[in-house]
């Protein structure tokens, strides 16, 4: 992004933590890539073009890159693949043209500095090398599936339930929380199937919620519904309409910053004002529900994705970003990343979740503490009602503010937590409401002392 303004403001001059900038949002020139240079903007505004020329491999990453990065980091990213990646590669063009947007002079280092780059094509040195995995780690770290009422579909809130429509992405996030189902198979990962036929799935979620009334907010999920085809999910999402306890629908779309494209399609903004229409009429609120962790992600065409989900009738565009060292975990990272999407792109930042507890990703994830002092050092800039929540998602609990624990053990990394509402597994549990749930900091995070108890424990 190139800023509009450069004068230096009072604000500057009295030492403020942050200086806000207006910055006006910029493609990078994909035709920086040797494997690109030929490409024109009509092929790369194209959904399908964007599709097929996603990178699965190696192999696909050279052809795009040519000798712009060095073998060093080839190596090391397939070592990744072979020793820990949770998620397989898939990467859209659109990804891959937002790392190393302004171009180096040393690529190679570019790219390892990357914060995209960091949660979208892992490599074996960015894991931690002790514990790359917590000893509480687990595939299905938020035990979504335990409370699956029907194939794919999760009642974990009293009013809420998430739909799972399917289990496939257009892009595959290093960090992603559904691992244990989402994308193909990797060499450390066999992932779960889903095994009804799509039609049987959202067959047996619709006859759930009509004969479940305290349903009345239903996200609608998987992968991402930018992978169902749009004859389908619009189907579904009328009938979903047409449930007279159901007020809010929320589309989960990694696809609109990943693969923007896909939004601008005409059949698919057709179809969207179709169940905008829908909506309004009905007194539902409809909203899209995106995931963007850096800045360098909001561009022109993720913008006009989302200005054009809003002109044709849905109510707001959110992002749920998630909390990640090395790529956004400074206050400056978040506020620059917040102001590009409400100020330019029209997007209400409003969460940040910090990192799930699955395997591998401890070199991502915050300490509580650390994210506290985030959520402190954010405020005041934005909006209030643009100002995003540091969650922390607790196992068998949800979202949580991070100022909401309980207790907290600093030098363990231990904290607690509890909730006001039994999940859909709990209906018998005469101690789900009063029992402390714990959740577990980094251990690279903690004090020595700390780190020495967590040896000690693991190993007996």
């Amino acid at each position: 992004m190139t800023a509009i303004q450069e004068a230096v403001s009072p604000a500057e001059v009295l030492g403020q933590p942050y200086q806000y900038v207006r910055r006006e949002l910029v493609e990078p020139d994909w035709r920086r890539f040797p494997g690109w240079r030929e490409v024109t903007e009509s092929q790369w505004r194209d959904a399908q073009w964007q599709r097929v020329h996603c990178l699965r491999n190696i192999d696909q990453l050279r052809a795009v890159l040519g000798d712009l990065v060095g073998e060093r980091f080839y190596q090391d990213l397939a070592a990744d693949q072979r020793d820990m990646a949770t998620m397989s590669m898939l990467l859209p063009p659109q990804m891959l043209n937002t790392m190393a947007p302004e171009g180096a002079d040393d690529w190679t280092e570019a790219f390892y500095a990357d914060p995209i780059r960091r949660y979208m094509l892992p490599v074996r040195s960015d894991r931690d090398p002790e514990w790359p995995s917590h000893p509480h780690s687990a595939r299905d770290s938020l035990h979504e599936a335990e409370m699956w009422v029907v194939e794919g579909l999760t009642h974990r809130y009293p009013t809420k339930v998430l739909a799972e429509l399917l289990s496939t992405c257009p892009q595959y996030c290093g960090h992603c929380t559904r691992m244990d189902l989402v994308g193909n198979s990797t060499e450390q990962v066999a992932k779960h199937k889903l095994a009804l036929k799509p039609v049987d799935r959202q067959q047996a979620m619709l006859d759930y919620l009509r004969r479940t009334p305290g349903v009345r907010d239903v996200v609608v999920s998987g992968g991402d519904v930018a992978n169902v085809p749009w004859h389908q999910l619009e189907s579904f999402l009328m009938n979903l309409l047409a449930i007279e306890t159901v007020r809010d629908v929320r589309l989960a779309t990694k696809a609109l910053a990943g693969l923007p494209q896909h939004w601008l399609q005409p059949k698919v903004v057709e179809g969207l004002e179709r169940v905008a229409v829908t909506a309004a009429r009905r007194g539902v609120n409809l909203a899209i529900h995106t995931h963007v962790n850096h800045a360098q992600s909001v561009t022109p065409l993720v913008a006009e994705a989302a200005r054009t989900a809003l002109a044709v009738g849905v109510r707001d565009v959110r992002n749920q970003g998630v909390l990640m060292r090395g790529v956004n975990a400074t206050s400056e990272a978040l506020l620059d990343l917040c102001f590009a999407l409400q100020g330019e792109a029209n997007i209400l930042p409003y969460y940040f979740y910090m990192c799930d507890m699955i395997p591998n990703a401890e070199h991502w994830r915050v300490a509580v503490h650390q994210a506290q002092d985030l959520q402190h050092a954010i405020m005041g800039y934005l909006p209030g009602y643009a100002t995003p929540r540091i969650v922390c998602d607790v196992p068998y609990v949800g979202k949580r503010w991070v100022h909401q624990l309980a207790d907290y053990d600093r030098e363990r990394g231990i904290s607690y937590w509890t909730k006001n509402y039994r999940t859909g597994i709990e209906h018998d549990d005469p101690e789900a409401l009063s029992r402390r749930y714990p959740y577990y900091d980094p251990i690279s995070t903690l004090p020595e002392a700390g780190k020495h108890w967590w040896r000690e424990h693991t190993a007996s």
